[in-house]
């Protein structure tokens, strides 16, 4: 999970087509004090309420490059599948969590309620979102089984491509179980309001503009693994200092995790340079003049229109993710990939380098602009921490 690239405006709430007139009914529960009041819309097929504004480009990938994709797959299961963890030797989210067999699991509760008291609002808002986008994983796992040439094509498949996304997808899975039972745990998270947006985030799906290709899919999972490196590494610097050790060891562990996938997915991008520098250093820039997104960019509670907008301005002023975070992912690979000394490129190589290479200085020219606007953003209330305002 992780966060916007910069002044990106979020995208704009489409007609539903909702029934007007819908039937009110009680929800009962013996856990709850008191029924809460439902709408059902019976009558209009459903529709999801966030989607994309632009004409969608799909398989823009010429059929000689789904050949290169091809070729690589011994590449993959060498140099990628060696990424994977054993799953007897991985962590498992239980391994974190009070065991609720144990006669001291109502203690260790009050425990995890009791450091939870020293974590800000702001905080709380910031660790839903990384939940709620952790959680929103099928949507992921079917956007990587949309790229031509590296998609799963039986649910089943034994390619190295397939085994990957679905080895990862099985990794990722146990970040948004984590963070979701521990914030339960705390009682500071309205779960009810955080379970709606996550259904309303699935039902609406992503959309990062890869067109299907992996060229532009790749490069934007880099970035987001690791900017979600970063954004769960600064919570769990958080956590630790506001005397949370557990928290800060939980964020601390997804985030070790993400960089684990970061690497990955560097590696296949660094490799497609390698042997198709000219496509690579086009997809690199036409990446970055899409910029890349939050993958839940269609977050949506329910109740507020400009959640995106206000949730980004409060993991600015928290530090959790910045556009200076975003020029300095951006340097890395820039660095990592050794863009600046490609040579023997086309005409339109040579543009894409010149345009990758100088763009990270003028996001930073951004980032104290970004940062003076968040700090001036509204206060307004978050349906996730009961409607509390920050």
């Amino acid at each position: 999970m992780s966060f916007q690239s910069p002044n990106l405006q979020s995208l704009p709430l489409l007609q539903s087509g909702f029934a007007k007139s819908a039937q009110r009914v009680c929800m009962v529960s013996c856990f709850n004090s008191a029924p809460r009041e439902v709408e059902i819309n019976s009558n209009e097929a459903y529709s999801p309420l966030r989607g994309v504004n632009y004409t969608q480009v799909t398989h823009s990938m010429p059929p000689e490059k789904i050949e290169i994709l091809k070729s690589l797959d011994g590449w993959v299961e060498e140099n990628i599948l060696v990424d994977v963890k054993p799953i007897e030797k991985s962590w498992q989210p239980s391994d974190f969590l009070p065991d609720p067999s144990s006669e001291e699991f109502d203690e260790e509760v009050k425990e995890i309620r009791e450091r939870s008291k020293e974590i800000t609002d702001e905080h709380f808002v910031a660790l839903a979102a990384e939940m709620i986008t952790e959680e929103a994983l099928p949507t992921y796992q079917t956007m990587l089984n949309t790229l031509d040439g590296v998609r799963d094509e039986t649910g089943g498949s034994l390619s190295p491509w397939a085994v990957w996304t679905r080895a990862w997808t099985a990794e990722e899975n146990r970040h948004g179980d984590l963070l979701n039972k521990y914030l339960y745990l705390s009682g500071r998270v309205d779960m009810r309001q955080v379970e709606k947006t996550i259904q309303y985030l699935i039902g609406a799906g992503m959309d990062p503009q890869a067109e299907n290709n992996p060229y532009l899919a790749y490069i934007y999972t880099s970035f987001q693994e690791r900017a979600t490196f970063i954004s769960h590494g600064n919570s769990a610097r958080l956590a630790k200092k506001h005397g949370d050790s557990k928290l800060a060891q939980i964020c601390g562990t997804i985030a070790a995790d993400e960089k684990r996938h970061e690497t990955a997915y560097t590696k296949i991008i660094e490799k497609l340079f390698e042997i198709d520098p000219n496509s690579t250093v086009s997809a690199l820039a036409q990446m970055m003049r899409k910029r890349v997104t939050m993958p839940s960019h269609f977050m949506y509670d329910g109740q507020d229109n400009n959640l995106y907008q206000h949730l980004t301005a409060v993991i600015e002023r928290l530090g959790i993710y910045t556009t200076g975070d975003y020029a300095d992912i951006l340097e890395y690979f820039v660095g990592r990939w050794n863009v600046e000394m490609l040579t023997g490129l086309s005409s339109e190589g040579r543009k894409a380098q010149e345009y990758v290479c100088g763009l990270a200085s003028k996001i930073r020219k951004m980032e104290e602009r970004s940062q003076a606007k968040a700090k001036q953003a509204s206060v307004v209330p978050f349906s996730w921490i009961f409607g509390k305002e920050i």
